[in-house]
């Protein structure tokens, strides 16, 4: 589960893009407004955004997308109790709310329009409103046993619309190349080959590298956006990584293309080195006429050293 949180200052355009026919619309909630036609709803809305005029932006919609994998769980009532919760959580209640589930794409999800001038006139706080979210989407994932998604693997490209499109084409073009490279210059020097441009982001005035920005087909993102592994710090490390693997193969190569020869001239001398030992070490056919040999000149020895001492 996840949320796409909008803010407008027209009421009508959102509640025509949410009531369209074309999308096989079904209303599921719809709280605090008169709802016989779409310019009923309108007039509710924006008279209740009259209460507190000097909020520009009063329009709030939110895109609630589940896993095409819990389609057969998602009944409509289902959906609008999520929906719901969701809402209490992140803290938009008593006010006006239209929740709409959408039937023109594979996985479930519903559209949820809300005033964001609540039914006393106070403004609905969106503070720190898409980290609550992303947390609140989690927990209520969790809760209902929702499919978790393997990530950007999944994605289907050809239906995104930009910047998205491109951002998750850094994403894929990054992880090829990201582990192909020992240092910036190739990297860079390749995904200009691709059409991506590399820049560096320094610190104030300074030489200190602060992060890294990828450009491509007009639309630009920092690293750390397009995913955390690809975030200024995160690349280099992996860099650095891949010049020790390849130091560690060139190593390695060296080792395993010397080891023959080093067999070869084992190999090569064993004749000699058993020659060696058959010369030191007596064998069993010449090492009693060795001895005899010896003794026979010991004597010899011993006769001149008597004649000379007489």
């Amino acid at each position: 589960m996840i949320a796409k949180i909008v803010k407008g200052s027209s009421f009508r355009g959102v509640v025509n893009y949410i009531l369209d026919k074309e999308k096989d619309a079904k209303i599921l909630v719809c709280d605090g407004l008169f709802s016989e036609d779409k310019d009923t709803i309108v007039m509710s809305f924006e008279a209740q955004a009259g209460m507190n005029p000097r909020v520009m932006k009063p329009v709030g919609h939110i895109a609630l997308a589940f896993s095409k994998e819990d389609e057969h769980r998602l009944t409509d009532r289902a959906m609008a109790g999520i929906a719901l919760e969701y809402l209490e959580r992140m803290g938009i209640k008593d006010t006006q709310v239209l929740v709409v589930r959408h039937f023109d794409k594979e996985h479930p999800h519903v559209h949820i329009a809300f005033n964001r001038i609540a039914n006393d006139g106070r403004t609905i706080s969106d503070q720190n409103e898409r980290i609550r979210s992303t947390r609140i989407c989690k927990e209520l994932t969790r809760k209902y046993g929702l499919y978790v998604s393997e990530g950007k693997e999944k994605v289907k490209l050809h239906r995104l619309k930009e910047p998205d499109k491109t951002k998750y084409e850094l994403y894929f073009l990054l992880k090829s190349e990201v582990s192909r490279y020992g240092n910036w210059r190739q990297l860079a020097v390749n995904l200009e080959k691709q059409g991506v441009e590399m820049q560096f982001k320094y610190k104030g005035k300074s030489n200190e590298v602060q992060g890294v920005i990828f450009s491509k087909n007009g639309y630009s993102f920092s690293g750390s956006k397009i995913d955390r592994r690809f975030s200024y710090s995160k690349i280099d490390e992996a860099m650095n990584a891949n010049r020790q693997e390849e130091q560690q193969r060139i190593m390695t190569g060296n080792q395993v293309s010397e080891q023959p020869t080093l067999q070869s001239e084992v190999m090569g001398n064993d004749d000699l080195y058993s020659g060696s030992i058959g010369l030191l070490m007596p064998n069993a056919t010449n090492g009693q006429a060795d001895e005899n040999y010896f003794e026979k000149q010991l004597k010899r020895k011993k006769k001149k050293q008597r004649k000379i001492s007489l």
